[in-house]
């Protein structure tokens, strides 16, 4: 790992250590990729079918084997080199998107129905959730390696600085070049931005990790699940984050406020859409030169009250431009949280539980969006819209204010100093 000193406060110190700009740069690539297709997909599908349906098993056909699979992910991520893992599973995703022209040619011809192109395109997603489920525990266990400990939260703000630019853009684009060059052509792009990502990936000096003690694979995985209920700062960190998506966020429920609410059309949705991420990438540029790590954990509680706070701000605007704003500020301070998250998931971990903490934190956090957006509809279904989004954010704020009573010990923590947690045999 190396050891190399960072000038002080300065903003770009994490870009200055070559793997991880390699790194960042195929993450943003890799996620403006998977985002392209997932707009232009759901679109071409939905346009085909008219089954609002399709949208939501898009995201169960993807969330299942991510969910099923990341613990092993984590597991395989400790044992065997985590950069090797990353370059077969960019290779194995390249024809993907390839696949998914095929399918929707052999459709365009009469070759397969629509209920047939659509159990294919489910089944490409259910692949590329498999993927995922092995590539994300690597690439997160990985990143502690490429920068020095003083600077893991200099790199936590810039990696999600490039996801949420991705984020912005990702959608934008799909749906831009869908309409100017067709479905093909732009999963033919698709395709060229993996490629672009196994390349870079390839670039990486080789470098060896700390394996892991045990050869049970069962007791394994269960040292991750252990160690994260015995530690409390991570224990608690992954909590909030899991209620605060589950259970606060709106991005589901957008498209009923464009049309019945804020009556703002097809053109105001996009806009709704893209307000939480614009909000936290203008946060995470401020976030580079101005890390929130000191007091991190009172910086966590009040990130994520904040985000409650807007969330029935948004639940109770009847103006565009408020709407806009709390969408805008639930995303500034959701990115606090993660910054957060994100340092105290770097920094606590032993090296060699790395990659099994990290695929139990997107077992459970980076599936909530999907989980969140069930939660939402089942929510909106029974109670209506605007009530529906007032529990979310009370529920936010409630389970902010318990968590505040029971971990007020770890607002003494100096997290930005701490060491690794020891694991006793």
């Amino acid at each position: 790992m190396s050891t190399s000193p960072a000038a002080p406060h300065d903003a770009f110190a994490a870009l200055r250590h070559r793997d991880f700009s390699i790194v960042t740069i195929n993450q943003f690539c890799l996620t403006l990729a998977i985002l392209m297709q997932e707009v232009i997909v759901a679109y071409a599908l939905y346009h085909l079918t008219r089954d609002p349906l399709v949208l939501g098993f898009i995201g169960l056909a993807e969330a299942i084997p991510f969910i099923a699979l990341s613990l092993w992910g984590g597991y395989f991520a400790d044992r065997y080199n985590r950069q090797i893992i990353m370059q077969i599973c960019m290779v194995l995703s390249l024809p993907l998107p390839l696949i998914l022209s095929a399918l929707f040619s052999s459709h365009e011809h009469g070759h397969l129905t629509a209920q047939q192109l659509s159990l294919g395109v489910y089944g490409i997603i259910f692949l590329m959730g498999t993927i995922r489920g092995f590539y994300s525990p690597a690439v997160t266990s990985l990143k502690p390696f490429l920068v020095p400990r003083n600077l893991y939260p200099n790199a936590a703000t810039w990696t999600t600085i490039g996801w949420q630019s991705a984020v912005v853009l990702g959608p934008v684009t799909g749906g831009l070049l869908l309409g100017y060059l067709g479905l093909h052509s732009t999963l033919y792009l698709v395709t060229g931005l993996l490629l672009m990502c196994s390349v870079l990936l390839a670039l990486l000096k080789r470098r060896s990790f700390p394996p892991i003690e045990h050869d049970s694979v069962l007791l394994s995985l269960s040292e991750g699940f252990r160690f994260i209920f015995k530690t409390k700062i991570i224990f608690w960190s992954i909590s909030l984050d899991l209620v605060s998506v589950l259970f606060g966020g709106v991005v589901a429920l957008l498209p009923i406020y464009a049309d019945d609410i804020l009556k703002v059309g097809a053109e105001g949705l996009g806009l709704l859409r893209a307000a939480p991420s614009v909000g936290a990438l203008l946060m995470m540029v401020l976030l580079a030169k101005y890390p929130p790590t000191q007091h991190a954990w009172r910086n966590m509680l009040l990130a994520v009250a904040g985000f409650g706070v807007f969330t029935l701000v948004f639940a109770f605007s009847t103006t565009m431009w408020l709407s806009l704003l709390a969408l805008a500020l639930t995303g500034a301070f959701d990115s606090i949280s993660v910054v957060v998250r994100q340092t105290i998931l770097q920094i606590f971990p032993p090296e060699n539980l790395r990659g099994r903490v990290a695929a139990v934190n997107g077992m459970f956090v980076s599936s909530s969006n999907e989980l969140g957006a069930f939660e939402s509809g089942v929510a909106a279904r029974y109670l209506t819209v605007i009530p529906a989004t007032i529990l979310g954010g009370t529920i936010t704020l409630l389970v902010a204010a318990l968590t505040y009573f029971k971990t007020r010990d770890l607002l003494n923590v100096d997290v930005e100093h701490s060491k690794p947690v020891e694991v006793k045999e």
